[in-house]
């Protein structure tokens, strides 16, 4: 399905309905993606979904982030299980109702409880690694590497520009997404997310050594260059019911 066929992304979220049911901060994003062939994609999605394409092409996305200040309903932020470095391969995809969304093939965290608890309730494909960031002069770089399974790692590292991203709609296509696609107890399910419009701004990628790309379907894209790299600060993000 391309771009065309369906209505803009906005950069500005739906609102959820009702009480927001968790929290978390996402802070120190880059997105790194890649063209890819929708073939490539379309096998890898739950069922009932079609890849979401930009000009032709579906997208893979790279997404080493923190995440911590977790909170379920209304509690105050978890110490310390709320609180790792995340690294995700993501997909996006559209289902039959136009509704758009991310499809995870893998997501590291450091935090084993996290991970068991984001598998079980949500069928989510958390993977327990050794992850962390560091930041040095303008750069970032996040580490994985998957316990039990050291050959599945990444380690990238991203130089901030310091210029903002402005009215750019392949930007909004990759990163204003306002829900997730995940296939539970025989049924593909539509989840929703709110959070403030990103501030994202141009970034380089100055090293990626990575096999999570490949391990995740996608052999040898990790050996060329993104088609897109963004940094972002980060947003907080609110979870729950929508439209």
């Amino acid at each position: 399905m391309t771009d065309g066929a369906l209505d803009p992304i906005s950069s500005v979220a739906p609102l959820l309905v009702g009480r927001a049911s968790a929290s978390q901060r996402w802070s120190h994003l880059a997105f790194l993606h890649w063209r890819v062939d929708p073939a490539l994609v379309a096998p890898l999605l739950p069922a009932g979904l079609v890849p979401d394409e930009f000009s032709g092409s579906s997208w893979v996305g790279l997404i080493p982030f923190v995440l911590d200040r977790a909170t379920v309903w209304g509690s105050p932020p978890v110490p310390y299980f709320g609180n790792f470095v995340e690294v995700n391969v993501r997909l996006y995809a559209v289902d039959a109702l136009g509704r758009r969304g991310v499809v995870f093939v893998s997501l590291e965290a450091s935090r084993l409880v996290a991970v068991l608890a984001a598998r079980a309730l949500f069928s989510l494909p958390y993977m327990w690694a050794r992850t962390q960031v560091e930041v040095s002069a303008g750069e970032f770089r996040y580490t994985s590497r998957r316990h039990l399974a050291g050959a599945a790692h990444s380690d990238i590292v991203v130089r901030l520009t310091g210029r903002p991203v402005v009215d750019d709609p392949l930007a909004d296509f990759l990163t204003a997404r306002w829900a997730l696609f995940t296939r539970t107890r025989g049924r593909t399910v539509y989840l929703r997310n709110h959070h403030e419009p990103w501030q994202l701004f141009q970034a380089e990628l100055v090293s990626l050594d990575d096999t999570l790309l490949a391990t995740a379907g996608f052999p040898g894209l990790a050996a060329r260059a993104p088609d897109s790299v963004l940094y972002s600060p980060g947003v907080t993000t609110w979870f729950g019911a929508g439209d």
